[in-house]
């Protein structure tokens, strides 16, 4: 697993900083970013307008596309796995100008469903996609493939939606907090304000960086292994366990279902209790039994404004709490 020497540096090698030229009254480049999750792998191909460089670049455009299943299914085909990566990368030519291939960054960072894998195998898929990368016309930068780490990946979902809200410049910033839900892990960011939750925070739940001018100190960690599929089996009694010739039981489940699922490349049987309880009840105490002890709870959170997104979004959807198009509070 990758890391980077200077914590409070890392995400500003992302992006180099000669895509931003002093001498330029207004500038245009690209980004490409991979997102390689533990469902499936998305590429973000972003369009910038820098218009001075006193100011922050602005978000003019995004290409997005995904496959499945995530990078993590081919642990044991990291060439195939790699294909898929240069298949999306094909995209990235028909949206960027050839003109600004040789200058446009290509990134990946891999998340939970790569931190959950050996790390010989872990390895072996990213460095299959970095002669991927290499192969391109793409801008290639040092450690541009890498698995990142929980925390980073929570701090860059919070720089995220506080900079497309507009809250990371100007003279008054009320940033919010953001929770994010992936198949493997899932995070918790957001900026104390208050100087108890600094000091009653164990320390590993605290960064710091610097970004336009200011520094930042957020709480921010994340669990792995409670994102949705990964707690989904914790609660079946499957994590980490071998599948094969076994099925998996839940009181969360209609007690005659008897079903079959994939997850990281690995097939499950999985069906309701054929014998004892089943319904909210037993399936609450299982459900329990795999977050209990595990969370810090901040108070201030409670009095905090939250952004939630990614499997998040999709269960409110699904339960019709939010609309799909426009989202909700």
């Amino acid at each position: 697993i990758v890391s980077h020497p200077k914590p409070e540096l890392w995400f500003q090698e992302l992006f180099p900083l000669k895509m931003c030229p002093a001498n330029a009254s207004m500038v245009t480049f690209y980004g490409i970013m991979f997102d390689a999750g533990s469902t499936g792998t998305r590429i973000h191909i972003y369009t910038f307008i820098q218009q001075s460089p006193e100011n922050p670049a602005e978000l003019k455009g995004e290409v997005f596309e995904s496959v499945k299943p995530g990078l993590s299914a081919y642990a044991n085909q990291p060439k195939k796995g790699a294909e898929t990566i240069r298949k999306l990368l094909e995209m990235a030519k028909n949206a960027v100008p050839p003109s600004h291939w040789n200058k446009t960054p290509v990134v990946l960072k891999a998340t939970a469903g790569l931190r959950l894998l050996p790390e010989l195998k872990a390895q072996a898929l990213l460095s299959q996609v970095r002669m991927v990368f290499e192969d391109s016309p793409f801008l290639v930068p040092d450690n541009s493939v890498s698995i990142m780490d929980g925390s980073y990946e929570g701090i860059l979902a919070w720089i995220t939606v506080n900079f497309l809200t507009g809250q990371l410049y100007g003279q008054e910033q009320q940033t919010v907090g953001t929770l994010d839900l992936g198949g493997a892990s899932t995070q918790i960011t957001f900026l104390p304000q208050l100087e108890e939750t600094l000091t009653e925070t164990p320390v590993d739940f605290l960064t710091s960086f610097q970004m336009f001018n200011s520094t930042y100190k957020l709480y921010t960690h994340s669990y792995l292994g409670l994102g949705l599929k990964a707690a989904r089996l914790a609660t079946l009694g499957a994590l980490n366990l071998e599948a094969f010739g076994q099925t998996f039981r839940s009181s969360c489940l209609p007690r005659q279902l008897e079903a079959e699922w994939y997850f990281g490349g690995v097939k499950y049987q999985y069906g309701g209790n054929t014998e004892g309880e089943t319904g909210f009840e037993p399936c609450y105490s299982e459900v329990l039994k795999v977050v209990q002890g595990k969370l810090h709870q901040p108070d201030e959170i409670q009095r905090s404004s939250f952004y939630a997104f990614s499997y998040y979004y999709d269960r409110a959807v699904d339960t019709d709490l939010i609309d799909y198009e426009k989202g909700g509070v």
